[in-house]
């Protein structure tokens, strides 16, 4: 991708997803109290802590909107962001049940594994069809609640990343906590 390209894509995120950082990690924030959503608090845990987890994002650039103009039948990211070696990485999410048991939810978790991996992978290659971004320039992560996808991603160039829903769940209640003290 040549800078012409990165501006032009960068351009059309900052039209299409105008709130700054610091609205976004507003509403972010917001979400730990209304934590009805699950996959929305997975959203913002992963928001919240980048760069633990994802630590070559640097910028947010669109945040569950459609990368290709108004094309949303052709899927939407979860995030993307610009690394601080200028390539997009591209993050799905999915709140996946760890707890439930029996072979009917065992099947609902595979499935949902092979789901997220097929969503970034597809969504990287439209972004290189239609912005025409080289391969080289696209990044993945796939963001879930289930540690037994960690490994899935090394074959497709994935990097993967977990929280157990119990880890979630007293990062929510705890946060208000952490950030008073981070903020002294």
């Amino acid at each position: 991708m040549m800078v012409t390209e990165l501006h032009k894509f960068v351009s059309y995120c900052r039209k299409i997803q105008p709130q700054t950082q610091e609205d976004i990690k507003k509403f972010f924030e917001g979400v730990l109290f209304f934590p009805y959503d699950k996959e929305l608090l997975l959203q913002a845990y992963l928001f919240l802590n980048l760069n633990k987890l994802f630590p070559s994002c640097s910028e947010l650039l669109l945040f569950e909107k459609s990368p290709i103009a108004d094309y949303t039948d052709l899927g939407k990211c979860d995030f993307v962001y610009l690394t601080n070696r200028g390539n997009l990485f591209l993050i799905e999410t999915k709140f996946i049940d760890t707890e439930a048991t029996g072979a009917t939810e065992r099947k609902r978790r595979n499935k949902h594994r092979n789901k997220v991996f097929d969503q970034v992978i597809t969504l990287k290659s439209r972004f290189s069809e239609y912005w025409n971004i080289r391969n080289d320039q696209l990044e993945c992560g796939v963001f879930t609640t289930d540690p037994e996808i960690d490994w899935r991603g090394n074959d497709v160039n994935v990097i993967t990343k977990s929280i157990t829903i119990d880890n979630l769940e007293e990062w929510r209640v705890n946060y208000r906590k952490f950030e008073s003290v981070d903020n002294y």
